[in-house]
Parts: structure tokens; sequence; C-alpha cells
């Protein structure tokens, strides 16, 4: 079967839904199945260029309220799209907003259906905003998701029996560095002081930045010259108040931002491999995610992990891999901090982690797109043949 597969996604900003679309389409291509990949632009372009076809739809850099914003993005999809739609056997979003528009493509008779990846669900006070991300899973035909914990999390709060796809890692990208590498990265960074710990995402709530904060103030007690270089940020959401305050903290517990604590923010996709092998350890004890797939890349470098003691995590890493800690607990994310630069541990997880990053390829990935994508056409061949009779 020659499968056509449009592939859609909310930005070209390095966020990890937009990351997996683009490997995703990569792969499917490499393997020979016919794919574009669409992503909204705000002038910035893929900040990593895909090897597949692809084409973006330009919309303007706006801030300011989330729900017209998110709201205009989608009328954005949907006018980009009925002007020029393409025929595809397969249309496949990973995300609200091009789910959205995708939804209403169906209510239109445009498209006879699409599928839905979802990476993770946000707890929306806004019930507009709930209101949309529930219709953008529901209204799909078929949904996917990257873990054991979403599949349960879609059952329970969307009434969805989704299908398990797995993530991927570029093992090309993410391979160890030497020392010397390691000492040009840090000083082109400005990271002077030692040791270094990395943590991506930029600064939110759903990235546990406070709590991070506070145990590397206890980090400090011990390790006077820590650093905590912050990598990231990228968002279509304004998490201002919450930067606001993580500054106001930083300040209370005596840390100087641009010393002891470095915030990079967007860190061009050139330089993001460099930066993670650079570090001592990835601090990663994120509350909400879909995969955590900085976990494998850090593990590809053999940089020591510190991540939550919670799904998805633990179903794809263990204490013989990662320092896996209580990410509610400062203490413990700090006692996981300096367990992690530990030689003698740093040494004993290398080759456990590069066993679980062995698991994972973008290939193995496509691979089971295309069953699962095969499986849900013949499904729809037999409906029509049924329908027919």
């Amino acid at each position: 079967m020659s499968l056509r597969v449009a592939l859609y996604t909310y930005a070209t900003q390095p966020r990890g839904g937009v990351a997996h679309a683009i490997e995703l389409g990569n792969a499917l291509h490499d393997a020979g199945v016919t794919v574009m990949l669409h992503a909204l632009d705000d002038g910035s372009g893929f900040f990593r260029t895909p090897r597949c076809p692809y084409r973006t739809i330009a919309v303007p850099l706006e801030r300011g309220d989330i729900v017209p914003l998110v709201e205009s993005r989608i009328a954005a999809y949907v006018a980009a799209l009925e002007r020029s739609l393409g025929s595809f056997d397969i249309h496949h979003t990973h995300d609200g907003i091009s789910g959205n528009a995708l939804a209403t493509l169906v209510e239109r008779a445009a498209i006879a259906g699409f599928v839905r990846t979802v990476h993770h669900a946000d707890d929306f006070s806004d019930t507009t905003l709930a209101d949309l991300q529930t219709r953008s899973i529901r209204a799909a035909r078929d949904v996917f998701v990257v873990s054991d914990l979403w599949r349960d999390e879609a059952r329970a709060r969307f009434g969805i029996e989704a299908s398990r796809v797995t993530n991927g890692v570029d093992t090309a990208r993410f391979v160890p560095i030497s020392q010397r590498e390691r000492s040009r990265i840090r000083r082109r960074f400005g990271i002077a002081g030692e040791p270094v710990y990395l943590a991506i995402g930029g600064i939110e709530a759903r990235k546990n930045s406070l709590a991070i904060l506070d145990a590397f103030a206890l980090v400090r007690e011990r390790e006077r010259g820590a650093r905590l270089v912050v990598a990231g940020g990228a968002s279509v959401f304004d998490h201002s108040a919450y930067r606001r305050t993580f500054a106001a903290r930083a300040q209370t517990l005596g840390l100087e931002i641009g010393s002891s604590v470095i915030v990079l923010g967007v860190v061009a996709d050139r330089e993001m491999p460099g930066l993670i092998a650079s570090a001592d350890a990835l601090v990663f004890p994120s509350l909400t995610e879909g995969f955590g797939l900085v976990v494998l890349e850090a593990l590809a470098f053999d940089v020591p992990v510190v991540t939550s003691a919670r799904a998805p995590f633990t179903e794809y890493v263990g204490t013989d891999e990662a320092e896996l800690v209580d990410p509610t607990d400062p203490r413990s994310i700090a006692a996981g901090m300096l367990t992690a630069i530990d030689l003698g541990t740093r040494a004993r997880r290398a080759a456990a982690g590069r066993v679980v990053v062995d698991r994972f390829s973008w290939a193995a990935s496509a691979r089971t797109h295309i069953a699962r994508y095969e499986e849900i056409l013949r499904a729809r061949d037999t409906l029509r043949g049924a329908l027919a009779r």
C-alpha cells in the first residue's frame, strides 16, 4: 500500500510535540511514505529543518490573551487548508490547535476523519481552552499516545481508547563528546563553575521550575561552585507571571540570575545537543509530560538524569538508569542531583542508559505508525463495504 500522510503541528518552535512531528515525518519519508508536514509559522521558521516535504502557514507574531490567540490560529489553519488541502489517506495531528482545525474540516465534509496523537493534556482553568482541547481529542477517529500513562488518562478523562505508539531518539545527533569539547561549549554559553546542572523546557509550572530552584539552593550548600542552566521555553502560552515568581524566589534563596543560575532561553537546535552533552547532569523532575524525550537524549550522551519517580518516566527508565525522585519534594530532588554527579554512579549508569536508548529509534516509531495507519484504512474500507451492501 502506498501511503499518503499529512502531519500537522501547531508551531515551528522547539517544543516536544513539534520535534516529534518533525522526526516522525522524516522517518516516514525515509520509509517510503508520501508525507507532507504542516505547521503554523510566526516568521521564525522551523527550529530544525525537516528532511520530509513540509508546508508552513504564516500567522502573525502575537502576544496577549491566550484564548483569542488560539482561536485565531485555529481559524488560520482552517482557511489555509480549505484553500489547499491536498489528497491524503491519513490526516494526523499532534496538538489541539491543528486538531480543532481538522475537526472543523470534518464538520464541513472536507475530510472524512483524522488521527490525533495526545502527547499530554493540560488542566485548563479557562472553559473555552478546556472545551477546545476536548474537541480536538474526541473529534478524532483514532487517538494515539506515546505512553501507558496517557493511554490511561485518555480513557479516564476523555472516554477514549487510545493506541500506544513509540517515541524515538536520533542517535546520530546525540553521541558522547570529549572533555575538551565540553569545556569549549561551556565557554560558548558563558558557564563558569561546576558541577553544571541543566534543566530543559524553560521556566514553567509544568516543568517544576520552582522546585528545581529550591533543590539547587540545597545542592549549593555542599557544592558551592554549582551552576543551574535553564534552556528552552518557546511557547504560545504566557508564563511571565511564573517566571517573575522564579526570579523573586532566586533572590530570596541568594541565587543570582546570570551567575549561579543561567537562563539561556531558546537555544538554536544545532547547539542543543552540545549543551546537553556538556552538562554534569540533566535535572528533569517534570510534573506533566507525555513522554520526556530529553531524558533519552541525555542518556544517549551518557549524561546522568534526575527525573520524576512517576509515569511516564518510570515506563522506560528505572533506578539502574536514572535518579528517580519525588518531584514535589525539593530535598528529594537535591539528593538525586548530588548522587547523579558521583563518578562511580555515572559510570555504572552509562551502560544501562545506552541499553534504554537502543530500544527507541525513529525508524521503529515509523514502522509502528505505518502499521496503525494501515489498520485504520482497512477498517475504513470494511465499513464502507458494509454500508454499500
